[in-house]
């Protein structure tokens, strides 16, 4: 009998953070309840287009279904990760679309599903730029009052978080058949 294996939820976090930040810690427990496996990157010290490369890298080695999580300059790196490989999502939190310095990218190009939440006074990554960038990658977009870090709306993004995992088993039925089972 073949072993399950759960689908991998796959973090990259900011600029300034690390990878076991408090709402990677967060969110990992809620991915752990769900049945889903955690793994949280870390990009300290590296420049944007090596962690773009560490992240293809990783998931050029995978042979199991997962989903990439990205906060601020790590949302920036999951969807151009996302761009050249098969992720069965992608949840960004302040993501650092459309900024200077960073290298365009096709982002409309995305092919699976995808959810931003973004702070209204985000003072570090406009609003107008994820705005766009939802339009043009049709993401689900939730805006909240809040600035970059969004640490006063925490109970509402592991909401949208949870709803996003929901979504995302829905779409990979044989998935959520086998995990319920291990549970």
């Amino acid at each position: 009998m073949n072993p399950v294996v759960k689908p991998l939820v796959i973090f990259s976090h900011g600029k300034v953070s690390g990878p076991k930040g408090n709402r990677i810690q967060a969110l990992s427990k809620i991915c752990e309840e769900k049945g889903f496996d955690v793994e949280s990157l870390d990009y300290r010290r590296l420049p944007t287009n090596e962690r773009v490369t560490k992240l293809n890298n990783y998931l050029m080695n995978l042979s199991r279904p997962y989903i990439l999580v990205g906060t601020s300059m790590g949302g920036y790196v999951s969807a151009v990760a996302g761009l050249s490989n098969d992720p069965m999502g992608i949840f960004l939190i302040s993501p650092a679309v459309y900024m200077d310095g960073y290298a365009e990218a096709e982002l409309e190009k995305l092919n699976c599903p995808v959810t931003v939440v973004h702070g209204w006074r985000d003072d570090i990554v406009p609003v107008d730029n994820v705005i766009r960038f939802a339009q043009t990658a049709k993401a689900d977009l939730h805006v909240f009052d809040g600035g970059h870090r969004l640490r006063e709306k925490l109970s509402e993004t592991e909401s949208c978080f949870i709803q996003f995992l929901q979504n995302c088993r829905r779409q990979y039925p044989e998935l959520s058949l086998r995990s319920v089972a291990n549970q």
